[in-house]
């Protein structure tokens, strides 16, 4: 039998075989172009979102009059009622039962002085008052005693079995005891009064609130002294908190003596607070004070707020534009709404829309507008005061869209 040879192992190749694949050049190329494309779309088109500019939804209130400004001024906000609440007499503070920012009712208990020293004084005067009822009360017993046997006296006289002198002694006792019961009286009077004086000494341990209204400083703590005047050595406090009424918040003005003409009680006014630039305030001139100030040459003005809000702090800088009312527009002007600067209103399918910014999207919404004035639109229906609306944004602004809102 004869072996194969390593010339008949070899494997035959075939014409066919040996031709190069298509596909062993097409898809590097397709590769290479899907990175390409992925790459473009991921350094060429902007990340996160749409860069846009936005602005605010401002209310027009209905029946609102065109006014001028002839002044403008700033001040302070000023609370009326504002109390740092101290204690009628001099004592150790033995609670605190207050924290900044804690509301509190009128007559609601602020602290507690240390009060030891003066309830045993009230105990000894409160047992002296019962010692002298007690008292009172013996002598008026002995009292109704001398007066009977007085009367019985008086007949034992009549009957001539009793001798003047006996009539005499037992007149001269049972007057005796009625000025005693009269004294005793008056010693229970005394002794009431001094129970009084110490309970009114054990109240005043007891420091309550004079009004309702907001803690703006806690300025004791248990253990300090407390005075309700000053006292050397700046070792004891002259309150225990400091009590804000934010229902009497107002502005001060100081307006200068040669525009003080330009302003009466009652005038209509816009107040702008420093921390709120872009709300507006309405408010009101409550009085003027009739006094100038000889060195500031100023006269000071009180203004109102016609609305308060939670946002309005005391001490907080305002601006007052002091208003002139002008005309009352024509009935078919008066409206209201919401005002939007004219180019955040856009056409889309022959009706009005905006686009609101909420929650880093464009939301689309339909409305229904009218010319204003100033480049202003007033939005009837269809957005609410205070929304944050697009101004401008580029083509692409589409509704569900990512936005970022432009940084000035």
């Amino acid at each position: 039998m004869n072996k194969p040879s390593l010339d008949e192992l070899r494997i035959e190749r075939s014409e066919t075989g040996s031709s190069s694949s298509p596909w062993r050049w097409i898809l590097p190329v397709l590769i290479l172009a899907g990175v390409g494309i992925a790459a473009a779309y991921y350094f060429l088109l902007p990340q996160g979102g749409l860069e846009v500019s936005t602005a605010r939804a401002i209310e027009l209130r209905a029946g609102a009059q065109q006014t001028d400004t002839v002044l403008n001024a700033s001040g302070y906000v000023n609370a009326r009622r504002y109390a740092t609440v101290s204690s009628k007499i001099t004592g150790r503070v033995r609670d605190v039962l207050i924290e900044e920012g804690m509301a509190v009712e009128e007559g609601q208990v602020l602290a507690h002085l240390d009060d030891s020293n003066i309830r045993a004084a009230w105990e000894l005067t409160r047992a002296q008052e019962i010692s002298a009822q007690r008292g009172l009360q013996e002598t008026q017993a002995l009292h109704e005693e001398a007066e009977l046997n007085y009367e019985r006296q008086k007949e034992l006289v009549r009957q001539e079995l009793a001798s003047a002198a006996s009539l005499d002694r037992a007149r001269a006792l049972a007057t005796s005891l009625a000025a005693r019961e009269q004294r005793n009286q008056a010693d229970v009077e005394v002794a009431r009064r001094q129970t009084e004086i110490y309970q009114r000494q054990l109240d005043d341990t007891v420091i309550r609130a004079p009004f309702g209204g907001i803690v703006v400083a806690k300025n004791a703590q248990p253990g300090e002294m407390v005075s309700p005047v000053s006292a050397g050595g700046g070792f004891t406090r002259t309150g225990i908190g400091t009590i804000v009424d934010m229902s009497s918040l107002e502005i001060e003005i100081d307006v200068n003596e040669a525009y003080i003409n330009r302003i009466t009680a009652g005038q209509g006014a816009e107040a702008t607070l420093d921390a709120y630039p872009d709300w507006k305030i309405p408010a009101h001139v409550i009085a003027i004070i009739p006094t100038a100030d000889r060195q500031r040459a100023t006269v000071e003005v009180r203004v109102g707020f016609d609305e308060l809000d939670d946002r309005i702090l005391p001490d907080m800088g305002v601006k007052v534009a002091f208003r002139e009312a002008g005309e009352v527009e024509a009935e078919s002007d008066v409206r209201s709404g919401v005002l939007i600067p004219s180019a955040a209103l856009r056409r889309d399918g022959g009706r009005d829309i905006v686009y609101v910014a909420a929650a880093g999207k464009a939301e689309r919404r339909a409305v229904s507008s009218q010319d204003y004035r100033n480049d202003m639109v007033l939005i009837e229906s269809g957005l609410q005061p205070g929304e944050t609306i697009i101004v401008e944004a580029p083509a692409e602004l589409a509704d569900g869209i990512e936005i970022e809102e432009r940084k000035e």
